[in-house]
This record gives structure tokens, C-alpha cells and sequence, in this order.
């Protein structure tokens, strides 16, 4: 075995003196991404790829060349001596650190060589804290006489370890561990279905219970971040193993990668656990495969042999929500998720890419993990026990200042006369735009529409034959959180964001949303407007129910959020302080007659139980302590 080992460390990596960490992923939270997202609009780099993390080389790559950009040759959008300082600070996180010990960065470095072979190894180990409170002042009632205070809490600790076997191959493993506290309210219960569908054969409507976003955040920033479920404080037993914290809570989060590079970066391959975004034409903003998805465990492959062309492919296994219990939740979700996206980009200034995703139920299954066969197509040929997508998405440069793009994410529909109103044309677009401000540095206006139709990353439960009599969960989710984009079906969202950095990689950003979504909960609840939603198997042409009328087909939540926020980092101490402020207008609209019913109805606001207006103030502050990314 050692024999072995040794023949496969000299295989695979090279003999230079190469010791820094390359390969392992930059997490797709870093600010680097919004960085490099401007650098490609402007000319400074070339296209990088639609699939996220970047690797640390990767970055450092592409920092050298924004760096190495000749100014004169850029016109009005060289780079500007405040950006070039940026980057130059922020190049710092992904060179070697110093052997040893470095308190300043919280960290520890060895580097030796492979025994008997004089391949060199590196290994980094480091530790980070966090700690974050979010209040929540809402009025309520008339004219606002009702007053509830929300808070939320998460603080860390987070450990890793990280390495280089020669230049080729590299591998991380991190620990995390959790303090929360969010409040929420249960809000009603709503069906999977719709409230008098008949049950038969295998298509079983369910009742179930609809929360509300926590109340001491922002809607639909609070980012999962545990692994698995909580644990009550008051309650460290089996009994405490619970799905959400609204109690002071325990959590933890582990994370692994291990990758390797040939060819220059050409041929990329990693297996691990980790956020991952892919297909955004912004970062943060992909219908697709988003940041704001749980990590799961896959093995992914990149190749890009010329500079005009990338294929990218992942396939990895789902986690369960606990939402009955560690073994009953398990028993009917066991999925497993295939994805595979082709780029095509001219210079800077088109890029088109498209591909297909897949959940489904794990076995021994070779076509959706194989890129080299069209999976939305191979179902056909194995039988319809799986949940399919196609997604398109294409982006141009307008003069070297704004990106203009459409994204298209279809999971079902039928071509036909009156498609538009039918519930099973099931699709996520969005159209955006993404300006740079020469006039400050790294500063951007982002402009977005998306619309999630109903029933749009659903899917229905079904009997597959190697899981016998157990109806499997196959919606576009994983571990009860979606892989698309961050808002649940029959929703759509204007948003608008300014965001500009300082001499000290200070973020500062303003940003308003509106936010409408279709109620799942009370008399007026819209059909589809759940993850869990379920579409009626029969009728789907015919059936008045299965019509929808955005905003006119039932009762419907709206969202007016403003805010602002900044992130500093003193340059004399190893902590980045951070806030958000802002206030958010909730109202609900509804129709007079019942909802459902197939009919376009007009609207109006309401204020009446249990669709109530509110008006929040929200301040979130937090600290982190050796921030590594």
C-alpha cells in the first residue's frame, strides 16, 4: 500500500518547490466574486467560469492579470489606483502564508517533502469567530399600536486544516460550531396539493405547517448554516434534535474538499462538501444553482481546453430535511443531484451557456452522472421516476461598462394556446442588468427582475420500484432548502443594489427589494406556492384550479425592503466589524371571491387576520475574529 501511495502522489503532482494551498475553493461568499464579476465586464480579465468556487489559484490568477492590465490600453475603464490597492491587499489572502506560527492571521504552517520521493507538502491550519445579534422592531395593528421585538443570534467557531500534495492535488477539512437563535411564527397550515383534492393511487394531499421568515432578518436572507438539524439547549437529548432554532440552539457544520488540477488548470476535478454556485450571470443571482443553497456532498469535473469553451458536470447526494425525525424524514428522501453546463463565451463580450439538472432517487444509475448523455432527454429511455430541468442563459457587454443578461430555468412545460396561464408551465427567469460607476472604486448598480412561476422547482412524490411502498420527495431542494434561486415558487422580485468598496476592502451597500410571493397558508392560499407543493397528475389543461393569475388568483404577500449596510476591516486589527439596517413594509392583497378559481380578479390590499400589514425596523451587527475569507 505504501508502494502505492507513493506511486500515486508521483503521478500526480509535480516536484517543483511549490508549497502554497492552490487549489482549494474561495468561498462563494467572498467579496473576490463581485470583484472579478467588474474585472470581466471592464476588459481586465478574460472570461472566467460559470461555475463556482474559484479555486485560490484561480483567483490569484486573475487578480496578477487585472494587475498585470495595461492602463493605456483601457481607456476610461483602467484600473484605478484606489482598485489597484484593493487588490493588491486582497491578493494577500491567497499567497503562502509565513511558516509557523502567524497570530496576527490566526494561523499555523508547516512545509516538509514526501518521505523518499522530495515531493513538497504543505499543511495550514487556522481558526476564526464569529458573533452576530439581529433585533426586529415591528408595529403592527392601527396606526401601528402593536409592538413585538424579535432577536436573533448566531455566533462561531470555525477550525480547518488545509493542504498541497506537490502542485497538482490539494485538500481542506473544516469544523464549525454554532450558537443560534431565530424566532418564527407558525402562520397556518397549507396543503400540498390543493384544499379539496381527492387523493388516489399514489397522489396523497397533505396538510402541513407554513412558517414565517424569522422575524429578526431581512425576508429571505436568513442563511442556513448548520449541518443537518439543532440542538435545544434546555433540551441535549434525542427529544432536542430539532429542525429549526427558535430556542437557544446548538449546531454544528463539517466541511472536506479534495481536488486536483492538470494542464495549467485546464482539467479540474474535486470531490467535497461546500456552497457551490453555478450559471449566475451576478454572483449571488443564478435560478440555477445558487450560493444560497445547502452544501452536499458531490464529485465535480471542469474542462476547458480553449479559452472560448468550458464544460462543467457535478454529481452529488442530497440531504434530508428534518422535519419528522432523523429516520422518518430519511425514509422518503433519499435523492441524489446531476448537473452539467456548457460556456461559450466571445472574448468579453457574449456568453451564452445552457445545460440540464437533475434530483433524483439514489441507485446505481449511469446516465445522469456522465456528461457525455443529455439527461433531460435519457429519462425517456429509463422511465419517469425523476425530477429534470433544462436551463439557458445568455449575457452581453454593453461598451465595457454594463452586462445585460436573461436566464431561463424550465422545468415543465407543454407548448400549446393558453400555455401562459396554465399551472404546469412550471419555469424561473430573470433579466438583469450589472453597471459599473468609474467614478468610485469597484462600485456597481444592479439591476434585476425574477419571476418563479408556480410550482416551479416542485415536484410530485412518487413510488419508485427499489424504494418500494415509500413516496419519494423529489423537489428542487436539499435539506429543505432550495438549489435555485432564494425564493419559493410563485414569487417574483425586483431588486436594486448600489455597492462600492474603500481603500480597507470596505464594503459599503444601499438596496431596495419588492417582494411578492402567493400565500401557502390561510382561506385564500395559492395553490404552488410551496417547495412541497404538489401538481394535480390529472386535468392539467382543463382543470380551473390548475390556472394561475399572478396576483389575481388569491391572497398574496408583499415585501418593500430598504436597506443599508457597510463591512470594515481596521487595517491594525485582525477582526472585520460589519452591519445592516433598514425597514421593511409587509402588506397582503387579495381577491374577493375565493382563490383558485381560474379567473383573473382584481385585487386590493387587506389588513384582517391572518393577512396583516406590518412595518419592521431591523439592525443586524456583527464582529468576526481572523476572518479568513
Amino acid at each position: 500500500m505504501r508502494k502505492l501511495f507513493l506511486i500515486f502522489c508521483l503521478a500526480s503532482a509535480a516536484c517543483g518547490a511549490v508549497f502554497a494551498q492552490t487549489h482549494n475553493a474561495v468561498p462563494v461568499s467572498d467579496n473576490i466574486y463581485k470583484i472579478l464579476d467588474l474585472a470581466v465586464l471592464k476588459g481586465l480579465c478574460g472570461p472566467l467560469p460559470g461555475s463556482k468556487p474559484y479555486t485560490r489559484v484561480q483567483v490569484l490568477s486573475a487578480i496578477n492579470d487585472i494587475l498585470a492590465a495595461d492602463p493605456a490600453s483601457n481607456g476610461n475603464i483602467r484600473l484605478r489606483a484606489d482598485e489597484r490597492a484593493i487588490l493588491e491587499q486582497t491578493r494577500t489572502k491567497y499567497v503562502e502564508k509565513k511558516e509557523g506560527a502567524d497570530l496576527w492571521n490566526g494561523t499555523y504552517t508547516i512545509r516538509t517533502r514526501l518521505y523518499e520521493t522530495g515531493i513538497p507538502l504543505s499543511a495550514e491550519a487556522g481558526a476564526s469567530m464569529n458573533a452576530e445579534i439581529s433585533q426586529a422592531v415591528t408595529l403592527t395593528g392601527e396606526n401601528g399600536a402593536e409592538k413585538n421585538y424579535d432577536w436573533g443570534w448566531n455566533a462561531g467557531i470555525s477550525a480547518y486544516i488545509m493542504g498541497d500534495i506537490g502542485k497538482h492535488f490539494s485538500w481542506n477539512m473544516t469544523a464549525d460550531g454554532f450558537l443560534l437563535h431565530a424566532e418564527r411564527e407558525l402562520e397556518g397550515h397549507y396543503h400540498t396539493y390543493y384544499e379539496g383534492f381527492e387523493n388516489h393511487d399514489e397522489y396523497i394531499d397533505r396538510v402541513l405547517p407554513a412558517y414565517s421568515q424569522p422575524a429578526a432578518y431581512f425576508p429571505y436572507t436568513y442563511k442556513k448554516n448548520w449541518d443537518s438539524s439543532v440542538f435545544y439547549l434546555d433540551q441535549l437529548d434525542s427529544g432536542g434534535y430539532q429542525t429549526f432554532p427558535e430556542k437557544l440552539s446548538g449546531a454544528y457544520a463539517l466541511g472536506a474538499e479534495a481536488a486536483a488540477a492538470f494542464f495549467d488548470g485546464a482539467l479540474f476535478f474535486r470531490v467535497g462538501r461546500l456552497r457551490r454556485e453555478w450559471a449566475a450571470m451576478s454572483s449571488g443571482s443564478s435560478i440555477i444553482f445558487n450560493g444560497n443553497a445547502r452544501p452536499f456532498l458531490a464529485v465535480e469535473g471542469q474542462f476547458q481546453p480553449v479559452s472560448w469553451f468550458n464544460i462543467s458536470t457535478l454529481t452529488g447526494e442530497l440531504e434530508y430535511f428534518n422535519s419528522d425525525g432523523i429516520k422518518v424524514s430519511s425514509w422518503s428522501s433519499q435523492n441524489a443531484f446531476s448537473i452539467t453546463m456548457l460556456e461559450f463565451s466571445i472574448k468579453n463580450f457574449l456568453h451564452i451557456n445552457f445545460g440540464d439538472a437533475v434530483v433524483w432517487p439514489k441507485r446505481f444509475e449511469l446516465g445522469y452522472p456522465l456528461p457525455i448523455i443529455n439527461s433531460f432527454f435519457y429519462q425517456n429511455n429509463i422511465g419517469d421516476f425523476d425530477n429534470l430541468s433544462i436551463f439557458f442563459n445568455v449575457k452581453a457587454n454593453a461598451g465595457g461598462l454594463t452586462d445585460i443578461w436573461l436566464s431561463l430555468y424550465n422545468d415543465e412545460m407543454q407548448l400549446q394556446p393558453g400555455m401562459d396561464i396554465l399551472d404546469r408551465t412550471m419555469f424561473a427567469f430573470q433579466a438583469g442588468a450589472l453597471t459599473a460607476i468609474p467614478l468610485l472604486p469597484f462600485a456597481f448598480i444592479k439591476l434585476t427582475y425574477t419571476k418563479i412561476e408556480p410550482y416551479c422547482y416542485t415536484h410530485n412524490r412518487n413510488f419508485v420500484p427499489w424504494y418500494g411502498d415509500s413516496l419519494m420527495e423529489t423537489a428542487y431542494t436539499n435539506n429543505g432548502v432550495g438549489i435555485g434561486y432564494y425564493l419559493p415558487p410563485n414569487s417574483d422580485e425586483l431588486l436594486l443594489r448600489f455597492e462600492t468598496m474603500t481603500a480597507n476592502a470596505a464594503n459599503i451597500h444601499f438596496q431596495y427589494q419588492m417582494i411578492r410571493h402567493g400565500a401557502d397558508f390561510g382561506p385564500s392560499a395559492v395553490d404552488g406556492s410551496s417547495y412541497l407543493s404538489e401538481l394535480d397528475p390529472e386535468g392539467r389543461n382543463e382543470k380551473v384550479v390548475l390556472k394561475k393569475h399572478f396576483l389575481q388568483d388569491g391572497a398574496y404577500q408583499w415585501f418593500h425592503i430598504l436597506k443599508a449596510g457597510a463591512e470594515y476591516m481596521p487595517r491594525k486589527l485582525p477582526v472585520t466589524l460589519y452591519g445592516e439596517a433598514g425597514i421593511v413594509f409587509s402588506y397582503f392583497t387579495n381577491i374577493d371571491g375565493p382563490a383558485n378559481q381560474g379567473e383573473a380578479s382584481p385585487y386590493h390590499i387587506i389588513d384582517e387576520t391572518p393577512y396583516t400589514q406590518s412595518t419592521s425596523f431591523i439592525l443586524t451587527l456583527g464582529i468576526k475574529l481572523f476572518p479568513h475569507f
